[in-house]
């Protein structure tokens, strides 16, 4: 089967090679190259911050980054004969990491943004399947890299009706980044162009660790070619990535593609699903031999109850983990770090009435000591 390549110079930020991909979902966008169902495509990326937070990044550089430049995206690819209703099936092949990552803490982002005002970074070393790192001595986090952007574009009535339900989101008080010209790639599509910021039906930001090489990627068609990009590579990340970034990191991708003609519609599939056959990662880091748990309910700090909220038990169970690193010796950014990169955040259960439970599960073998 042929073998198409999109390769980038990782020294130049996606504004300087405008012809290898996009910042903005938009079904105007050129697509780079064009495939039949059945060939393999290459696809060089950059990391989520488009360089910005290379290693000789500061403290000063995390405070204020150009948000407008995530995430460079690399592609479209135009899959022959994909149309509205299919069902696209990405197989990712590979996703070979590079030598440098970083997880970021920026101002006024993550999880738990009110409680972590000030800007933090750990730069971390990738080599041998591992990721370690000065500013965490005694962490060794094992590689399962993945994309955590990865998508197809949308339509121009899905634009349409996404765009209009963000803007309602912002309008009561959401947290919501709306179409914006500026650091646009490219510029033709960034006043309505979409950020890529949340994950939508057609995936994107979706952040799931589990899409590592051997997964099987399903994702309905609403355009004519499918236009597929990835970028926002991660070496390593926890459930819930809940300081805004894992192990962030540029990599080469490689997927193959199968097209479902019609399955999409006939299924009633709205949004992405995915698929593998065999452990995503060893399973005893999928499923950790020894670990400590946190867990948290949704009750508020002041004891009211707030019913069947899982975001507020998700937090309190974070903060509780968070609590528990601080009793170990980390510094409280060491350990948001840290459960950013490695804790993985469980729904316990939802059906207990007022209050929900997450369960916050910390794997001990990351710790060397």
């Amino acid at each position: 089967m042929p073998v198409h390549e999109i390769r980038i110079d990782p020294a130049l930020p996606l504004r300087d090679e405008p012809g290898t991909g996009h910042n903005r979902w938009h079904p105007d966008i050129p697509p780079v190259v064009r495939c039949a169902p059945g060939d393999e495509v290459v696809m060089e990326t950059r990391d989520a911050f488009d360089g910005q937070m290379g290693q000789d990044a500061t403290l000063k550089t995390v405070e204020a980054p150009d948000l407008d430049v995530v995430h460079p995206l690399t592609g479209p690819v135009h899959v022959d004969g994909a149309q509205p209703g299919d069902l696209l099936e990405i197989e990712i092949l590979e996703i070979a990491p590079d030598t440098y990552g970083y997880t970021v803490q920026v101002p006024g982002f993550g999880f738990l943004r009110d409680v972590f005002p000030e800007p933090f970074i750990v730069r971390w070393h990738l080599a041998d399947g591992w990721a370690t790192s000065d500013d965490l001595p005694g962490v060794r986090v094992p590689a399962a890299p993945f994309m955590g952007t990865i998508g197809l574009s949308p339509g121009h009535a899905a634009l349409s009706r996404i765009t209009a339900r963000e803007q309602a989101a912002l309008e009561r008080g959401g947290f919501v980044l709306p179409p914006s010209p500026d650091g646009a790639v490219p510029a033709t599509v960034g006043r309505t162009g979409l950020r890529t910021i949340p994950p939508r039906e057609q995936a994107g930001n979706v952040d799931i660790k589990q899409l590592g090489a051997g997964t099987r990627l399903y994702i309905p068609v609403d355009t004519p070619g499918a236009l597929f990009s990835a970028g926002d590579a991660h070496f390593a990340q926890g459930d819930s990535e809940a300081c805004g970034t894992a192990i962030e990191m540029r990599a080469t991708l490689r997927v193959r593609f199968a097209l479902h003609p019609g399955e999409a519609a006939a299924k009633g599939i709205r949004g992405p699903r995915f698929a593998r056959s065999d452990y995503w990662v060893a399973p005893s880091y999928a499923a950790p031999r020894r670990f400590y748990a946190t867990t948290g309910m949704s009750v508020s700090r002041d004891g009211e109850v707030v019913a069947e909220d899982a975001t507020l038990a998700a937090r309190n169970a974070l903060l509780e983990m968070i609590s528990h690193l601080g009793e170990r010796g980390w510094s409280a950014q060491q350990a948001y770090a840290i459960c950013s990169v490695a804790v993985d955040l469980k729904v316990s259960q939802l059906v207990d009435v007022p209050s929900f439970l997450v369960s916050a599960f910390l794997p001990e073998d990351i710790f060397t000591d």
